[in-house]
């Protein structure tokens, strides 16, 4: 039996046309939903959410692509695009009774947190990043041999193909390369819930790179237009990151100033799997921002 959030309810809520979303449901009071990253499932947040879920209501989708969640095709680079998954989070809140909820996202959940913040500015009361850059700054920022950081990004943005053929046939070692490098603490991921997520990932090879690819493509022209338009996040926004503007020379604060004007922005000590590694600094971000 695959591991749950102990106390949350799981259903799977249709969100769009042929597909329905994975989500665990617990708590009651203001809604927050909270969106997982690579390569993960909503069980990523399984500490956070029964903290939060004391007096919020907390809603954990897997994302369209992953986990138990539906895995359209993508004939045209637009399933993945992270406009239609932040369209997805929106629908699956409405569809639970929530018109208006705060948002937290992780990693590529956190993309498509950026984008249902700008895109669905009503809805999104507060907006919590982990360890991201929005893409198209964190395209400009990778360059040199520092850039080698991001080698999944490359090697996932390559036409349909090659890419899911080469991570197919090591999925295991590929996916497990990730939780392996990017944590400080690997007790924090538990080997039932590392081998729960490597069978995810496994099994979601197609729509996992078609999310990355998304993100070299079409992300990279919604966050464009977006620029140019001057849209920036109306919410306040908390940005909980690793010291990476140190490690790739940029102005992390800078460059998130620009997308947002309430901006708090926090540096942390732990590795990337923050909401398993440092759970008690990630709920204390959150309720901070939940009372700004």
């Amino acid at each position: 039996m695959e591991p749950r959030i102990n106390g949350f309810e799981y259903r799977h809520v249709t969100v769009a046309d042929r597909v329905r979303l994975n989500v665990a449901v617990g708590g009651a009071g203001s809604p927050i939903v909270l969106l997982h990253g690579f390569p993960q499932t909503h069980l990523m947040w399984r500490h956070v959410a029964a903290d939060l879920a004391a007096d919020h209501t907390v809603i954990v989708p897997d994302l369209r692509g992953y986990g138990a969640s539906d895995k359209p095709a993508d004939p045209d680079g637009t399933a993945y695009a992270k406009r239609t998954m932040a369209a997805d989070v929106v629908a699956l809140a409405a569809a639970l009774g929530h018109e208006r909820f705060a948002l937290a996202g992780h990693d590529r959940g956190a993309l498509v947190a950026i984008r249902a913040g700008l895109d669905h500015p009503a809805a999104i009361t507060h907006l919590a990043s982990l360890d991201v850059l929005p893409t198209l700054d964190m395209w400009d920022v990778l360059h040199g041999t520092t850039a080698a950081v991001g080698f999944h990004l490359y090697l996932m943005a390559q036409p349909p193909g090659l890419p899911e053929q080469l991570i197919s046939a090591s999925a295991d070692a590929f996916f497990g390369h990730f939780l392996d490098v990017w944590t400080r603490n690997p007790e924090a991921i538990p080997a039932d819930v590392r081998a729960a997520y490597l069978r995810a990932s496994r099994a979601a090879v197609p729509s996992i790179v078609a999310d990355y690819r998304a993100s070299a493509g079409i992300d990279v022209t919604h966050d464009e237009a977006d620029r140019a338009a001057g849209n920036r996040l109306a919410m306040p926004v908390t940005v909980l990151q690793q010291d990476w503007g140190a490690a790739l020379g940029y102005d992390a604060v800078g460059l998130w100033r620009a997308w947002a004007a309430d901006l708090e922005h926090r540096t942390v000590s732990c590795g990337h799997f923050m909401a398993e590694e440092a759970p008690a600094e990630v709920v204390a971000e959150l309720r901070a921002l939940l009372a700004r």
